[in-house]
C-alpha cells in the first residue's frame, strides 16, 4: 500500500541532502582546518578576548569531552568547551567554530528569545523524540489509527525544536562573524575562510530540519489514511 508512496521521495531527498550538508561541512572544515591565521593564536585564547570584548567576561572555556568537532556552550555552567582540534588550533576553522559558540553566549547574556525558547523546547523535543514513534506502530499494528495519529502530533514537537533552532544558529554565526571582523581577529581573506565553514555547518541545520519536517508529514499521511 505504502510502496509507492510519492512521500517515500522527499523522504529520499532530504536524507540526501542531509549527506551533502555534511560533506559539506567536512570538506570547509578539513580545507580551512589546515589554513592557519596571520595571529597565530590559538582559538581557546582569541575566543577568551572575543568574550571579554562582548560582554561576557564571566563565561569560562574548557575542553569538550565529546569526540570530533563537540564544540558547545553550556548556558547552565557559564561555560564554553571547546574540542581537541579547535582549542589549540590557530586555524581558520577553529577561529570560526570557537567564535560561533561565543555567538552562543552572546545570546544568552543578551536575553535573546529564541534562544531561551529553543531551551524550553528541548525537553519537550526529548520527550517526542523518544515517543512518538513507538506510539506510532502501536497505533498501526493494533489498528488504533487515534493512536497512530497521536504519535505523528507529538512527533511535531521535534519538527519545532528544529524550526527554532535554525535561526538561532544562523543568528550566533552572524554575531561571531561581527564580532571575529569588529575585533579584528582575522583579515579579510581569512573571514572569507571562517564564513564558508559556519554557511557550511548551517546547511545542516536546515537540512535537519526539512528532514523532521518531511518525517512528520509521511507519519501524518499514514496516519491519516488508517482512519479512512
Amino acid at each position: 500500500m505504502f510502496l509507492f508512496d510519492p512521500l517515500y521521495l522527499g523522504v529520499l531527498l532530504t536524507f540526501v541532502l542531509s549527506l551533502w550538508a555534511q560533506g559539506m561541512v567536512a570538506s570547509a572544515y578539513n580545507k580551512y582546518s589546515k589554513v592557519s591565521t596571520g595571529t597565530g593564536v590559538p582559538a581557546s585564547q582569541m575566543v577568551r578576548a572575543l568574550l571579554n570584548k562582548n560582554g561576557c567576561e564571566q563565561v569560562s572555556i574548557d575542553f569538550s569531552r565529546g569526540n570530533g568537532l563537540s564544540d558547545h556552550y553550556d548556558p547552565r555552567d557559564n561555560v564554553m568547551r571547546l574540542s581537541q582540534g579547535v582549542f589549540s588550533s590557530d586555524s581558520i576553522a577553529a577561529y570560526g567554530i570557537a567564535a560561533h559558540e561565543a555567538g552562543h553566549a552572546m545570546q544568552y547574556a543578551q536575553g535573546y528569545l529564541p534562544l531561551k525558547i529553543r531551551s524550553s523546547l528541548v525537553p519537550i523535543a526529548n520527550f517526542g523524540s523518544s515517543l512518538a514513534v513507538p506510539l506510532f506502530l502501536i497505533g498501526l499494528i493494533f489498528s488504533l489509527p487515534e493512536i497512530a495519529m497521536a504519535g505523528a502530533w507529538v512527533f511535531f514537537f521535534v519538527v519545532l525544536f528544529h524550526l527554532v533552532t535554525l535561526p538561532v544558529e544562523l543568528n550566533a554565526s552572524n554575531r561571531a562573524m561581527r564580532a571575529l571582523e569588529e575585533g579584528g581577529f582575522l583579515e579579510r581573506e581569512e573571514l572569507k575562510g571562517a564564513r564558508k565553514v559556519l554557511n557550511a555547518a548551517a546547511m545542516t541545520y536546515a537540512a535537519a530540519l526539512l528532514s523532521s519536517m518531511m518525517q512528520w508529514i509521511r507519519l501524518m499521511s499514514i496516519a491519516g489514511r488508517r482512519r479512512r
